[in-house]
């Protein structure tokens, strides 16, 4: 269920972009999911058919979701590619670490000051947010 809070200062479609990618992520859309159509949205949220427009296309733009002409957009399989890519950035992390001695406690405050860090530019966006 999305919802958008007027009172947010997070604008509508950044609210609906991060619901949707969250849906995804944790696989409440599953790859292969219809979603519901722009105009469809845009009147079930009370919101400007532009607003969900380009919530849509952002995550188009992250790969979670196509768009197939009129059949309508799809969750894609790149949710599931990405948290895979996670696993094995992870996995090799543990490695480094481990073979530079490092205590698990070290390693995690590490990676959660990477975390909060802002990421270098790489020139294409990564959609997570």
């Amino acid at each position: 269920m999305i919802v958008i809070d007027a009172a947010s200062p997070v604008p509508p479609f950044e609210q609906l972009r991060a619901q949707l990618a969250g849906q995804i992520h944790d696989r409440t859309l599953a790859v292969g999911a219809r979603l519901p159509t722009i105009r469809r949205l845009a009147a079930d949220l009370g919101l400007a058919v532009n607003t969900v427009g380009r919530a849509y296309r952002e995550l188009e733009e992250a790969g979670l979701i196509e768009t197939r002409g009129r059949a309508g957009s799809f969750v894609t399989a790149a949710g599931e590619e990405t948290r895979e890519r996670a696993r094995r950035a992870a996995a090799d992390y543990a490695s480094t670490v481990a073979a530079l001695g490092l205590g698990a406690e070290e390693a995690l405050r590490i990676a959660e000051a990477a975390l909060r860090s802002p990421a270098p530019s790489t020139g294409t966006s990564s959609g997570h947010g």
